[in-house]
């Protein structure tokens, strides 16, 4: 039964994730703005958008050692606030050497970020006794849509590009001061794991098996999510010849249809269980790339980002809840996970980058209709193990079979 204590955490752990997809979808949306800016070929934008996932690595994996020594909340509460901060200054940079440095203190930052907030997400999780994970991932996208929101409205206001950045920065600020310090602390976070803890400021030995399928789902999850995340923009404006005021709707409609799948997603986990919910998204997901390679016109793109989003919207919630059933070691083992979506996210970038440049941008879509839907025969490696019932002493032995 969940306690005062726990619900304060739960809140702190919302705040975490909506602040986070704030600032992510604010300058993700912002990519054909910065590329028009700086004058950079589709070569350059690869380049800086593959900055990104490559350091965020990096983060991810001091943010699991920093976590293990001192738990997640003081690096998620330090990290937040630099994002926040990071976005403010690429808003009102005009240098292009800038705009690599600020790039890679964007991933650094973010790297912690996400596996931080998922750690804590997790030891919610624990202590609520059921599936709950999905639904701070469901906040993350209100956050994002805002960020999307934010930056449609700039764009049909004519709002100056450095303020449409600095504006919702200051109100994730502002969240991440007022809530964050409501986190578990390092001995609430661990408490109700089950094996025997690490000493302390060491890691726990965590087996690579059976995060392996978890590694690889997150991985191809975040292939299509970086196509669509780097490229939506992009695909609008050059595949589509939109707007402008309709070209960040691609990328708002895949975080509203995400939404709109991750509210309901724990019942469905509930339910269902993780490994049938899993598999019939990446079929959804698969389908909707592949809606987006087809599209004949802004509207059909639109709605085939958003079924892209139901489908994606439970696999990256899942994982992390997978690896924290691992027990003693969570962070590690959630820092792994979370390093795979940076994985996917450099191979996204790089082969929608390099498609876009020398085929077109419908082609760059394709390899991720395929690894999206290569996650249909990973999704038995999210099912819980059940442990084995230890043998009665007074049962009869089983006769041998000849």
């Amino acid at each position: 039964m969940p306690t005062p204590r726990d619900r304060q955490a739960r809140v702190a752990t919302w705040a975490a994730f909506f602040v986070q997809g704030l600032c992510f979808a604010t300058l993700l949306t912002h990519v054909a703005d910065l590329q028009r800016g700086f004058g950079l070929s589709d070569g350059d934008l690869t380049l800086v958008l593959l900055l990104v996932p490559v350091i965020a690595g990096v983060g991810s994996g001091l943010a699991g050692l920093l976590a293990t020594r001192y738990g997640s909340a003081p690096v998620l509460r330090t990290a937040q606030l630099a994002v926040c901060a990071v976005v403010v200054l690429v808003g009102w940079n005009d240098g292009l050497a800038a705009l690599y440095v600020l790039s890679a203190a964007f991933g650094l930052a973010v790297g912690a970020v996400d596996a931080a907030m998922n750690m804590q997400a997790v030891a919610v999780e624990r202590r609520y006794g059921m599936s709950v994970l999905t639904g701070f991932h469901a906040v993350w996208s209100v956050g994002s849509m805002l960020g999307a929101g934010i930056n449609s409205a700039a764009s049909a206001l004519e709002v100056d590009l450095a303020w449409s950045f600095t504006a919702p920065m200051v109100l994730g600020a502002v969240v991440s001061l007022a809530v964050l310090p409501r986190l578990y602390g390092a001995g609430e976070e661990r408490a109700g794991r089950t094996g025997a803890e690490p000493a302390a400021g060491s890691a726990a030995r965590v087996p690579w098996r059976p995060i392996v399928p978890l590694c690889l789902a997150m991985a191809f999850l975040y292939v299509g999510d970086a196509a669509i995340s780097n490229y939506s923009t992009v695909y609008m404006e050059q595949a589509l010849a939109a707007s402008g005021w309709v070209v960040p709707l691609a990328y708002l409609a895949y975080q509203a249809a995400m939404l709109a799948a991750r509210v309901p997603g724990d019942l469905a986990v509930r339910r269902y269980g993780p490994a049938p919910v899993v598999r019939a998204g990446a079929v959804v997901a698969a389908l909707g790339v592949l809606g987006v390679v087809a599209a004949p016109g802004a509207v059909v793109a639109v709605l085939s980002f958003g079924l892209a989003g139901v489908g994606l919207s439970v696999i990256a919630p899942q994982s992390f809840s997978a690896a924290g059933r691992l027990g003693a070691g969570a962070e590690t083992a959630i820092a792994r996970v979370n390093m795979f979506n940076y994985v996917g996210f450099v191979v996204g970038a790089a082969v929608v980058g390099t498609l876009n440049g020398t085929l077109d941008v419908r082609a760059a879509f394709v390899p991720a209709v395929v690894l999206v839907a290569l996650i249909v025969p990973l999704a038995g490696g999210f099912r819980p193990k059940v442990p084995a019932a230890p043998a009665s002493p007074s049962a009869p032995a089983s006769p041998a079979t000849p």
